[in-house]
């Protein structure tokens, strides 16, 4: 039985590794090696569903992100996330999941390297390159992420995530400033900034 699940693991990799487009692999190889280089980095982004677009910010450094919505901002500082949500003047802790991360601005340029296929869909006139990522756990709640990158610099315009209903929520960057200065304070929700505030304690 084990030599036959062995032989069923090889075949399978071999599959998947043929099925990966190469074209699209040398695309997202750039733009892992561009954002992995920079010690931190500032987008500024929209964000929504069709007919509808709200702005967001965000500031990472080593995996540690600011990040600040329509109503929300959210601290990450490696171990805890703390989302402040102003309407209720209150925060939730939870323990840091990098799984949860997955669709981030701060990590996002990473995600093909587990738990996708890729094709390469249109490269563009104007340098830019649409890459289709599929799951390969269908169980997933996102059916497809459709990547938009530059080709001469290797910088993430945009991308576009289709959910089981259909449903798609779109990101755009509208500004990338690399290696900004910062420090590691950014990152960790300080109580006495916000007057008031509820804090809802969720970390086991």
């Amino acid at each position: 039985m084990l030599k036959i699940a062995l032989i069923n693991a090889f075949l399978f990799s071999t599959f998947f590794s043929q099925a990966q487009d190469p074209k699209a692999a040398t695309i997202l190889d750039g733009v892992s090696k561009k954002y992995k280089a920079l010690n931190s980095f500032n987008v500024g982004f929209t964000y929504g569903a069709a007919g509808e677009s709200q702005k967001g910010d965000l500031t990472t450094k080593s995996g540690k992100y600011y990040l600040k919505l329509a109503g929300q901002e959210v601290y990450n500082d490696g171990k805890t996330v703390a989302t402040y949500v102003k309407e209720a003047n209150e925060v939730n802790l939870s323990t840091n999941d990098p799984a949860n991360n997955e669709f981030s601005p701060a990590t996002i340029y990473n995600i093909y390297k587990k738990g996708y296929q890729y094709k390469l869909v249109e490269e563009r006139k104007d340098g830019n390159a649409v890459i289709d990522l599929t799951p390969t756990n269908k169980s997933a709640h996102v059916s497809k992420v459709r990547m938009t990158v530059n080709k001469n610099d290797s910088s993430i315009k945009g991308w576009q995530l289709t959910d089981k209903s259909g449903k798609v929520q779109t990101f755009k960057i509208t500004k990338f400033t690399p290696n900004v200065a910062v420090n590691d304070q950014t990152f960790s929700f300080n109580k006495s900034k916000y007057p008031g505030v509820e804090v809802i304690d969720l970390r086991d």
